[in-house]
């Protein structure tokens, strides 16, 4: 049954979206969506967010169920290809597409729905939806990902990330090509000032350290192996970025999208090639590599040719 509401006097006048949000004590952002979706009524007639609200009017608004965005949900993930499986972690070949763990907001595959799906159980420390992650990769990124299935492997694995002891190798194929050759960025990064859901390098933004070689060069772009000193959200990207060479497919970040197409990329080309970290029970030296999906091999093909 939807639920009813007649509008009174002290909220004439006020546009729906805010109406609603007092009447049902929620927020504005979760009425709009139930207004996008179709769901609130006003006198019998769909509305849109920006009507004003006459006194007396009549809303009826359904509230259909959701799935917790939190929910570990067990699924097959295609192309979720298993590296290595120890007794402590188990290291993936993460497709694009997949994010590590279910978050608001997101309704794709998740690494940990995936492994729940391949029938592995993993570490229970962290918050629940984050069981076993000791490190993330951007869902348009892929490559090779640690993941705990102990509580000894998690605490570990964790503190290796903190501390620096991981080497993460990325090749990525930038726009032109970098001068120098080889060398370091290093450069604040924080949220954009004027974009919410992109990064930037600030004066007061988390300090970030990215080392690189380009090892190949190809006229209008180039592949280069970067060595990341610290983790930060999208870190490769936003620095080449602001070296005027962002990685090709980036629309985001200022990728040329003529390019993109000649490559056949829909997504930026950055790839997590190698993991190098102390096994948590050993202390051995523990190295896993990744090869190229198809989608980055194809556009690596299409610059080898000269086509591009």
């Amino acid at each position: 049954m939807p639920l009813r509401f007649v509008v009174p006097e002290d909220l004439a006048g006020s546009r729906v979206d805010a109406g609603l949000a007092t009447l049902m004590e929620s927020s504005r952002a979760q009425v709009a969506v139930l207004i996008a979706e179709g769901n609130v009524s006003c006198n019998g007639r769909p509305v849109s967010k920006s009507l004003k609200l006459p006194a007396g009017a009549v809303l009826d608004v359904v509230v259909p169920e959701r799935r917790d965005p939190l929910e570990i949900v067990e699924e097959i993930v295609d192309d979720l290809l298993i590296l290595l499986d120890d007794d402590e972690f188990v290291v993936i070949d993460k497709p694009v597409g997949v994010a590590a763990h279910p978050s608001p907001g997101w309704v794709g595959p998740t690494v940990v729905g995936g492994l729940a799906g391949l029938g592995y159980r993993i570490s229970t420390s962290g918050a629940p939806e984050r069981a076993g992650i000791v490190h993330r990769l951007d869902v348009g990124t892929s490559g090779v990902m640690v993941v705990a299935k102990t509580e000894r492997a998690y605490t570990a694995l964790k503190r290796a990330f903190k501390e620096r002891t991981v080497d993460k190798v990325y090749h990525a194929v930038v726009q032109g090509l970098p001068d120098p050759l080889a060398g370091t960025i290093d450069a604040p990064i924080g949220r954009h000032p004027g974009h919410d859901w992109r990064f930037a390098v600030i004066e007061d933004g988390r300090d970030s350290i990215t080392h690189y070689e380009v090892l190949e060069a190809f006229g209008k772009a180039s592949l280069v192996e970067v060595h990341l000193e610290t983790g930060r959200t999208h870190q490769i990207r936003v620095h080449f970025s602001a070296l005027r060479h962002p990685c090709a497919g980036d629309l985001t970040y200022g990728a040329d999208p003529r390019l993109a197409a000649n490559l056949g990329l829909t997504r930026q080309w950055l790839h997590a090639r190698e993991l190098s970290f102390d096994h948590p029970r050993t202390g051995e030296r523990v190295t896993v590599s990744s090869g190229y999906p198809q989608d980055l091999q194809y556009a690596l093909d299409v610059l080898e040719s000269g086509n591009a």
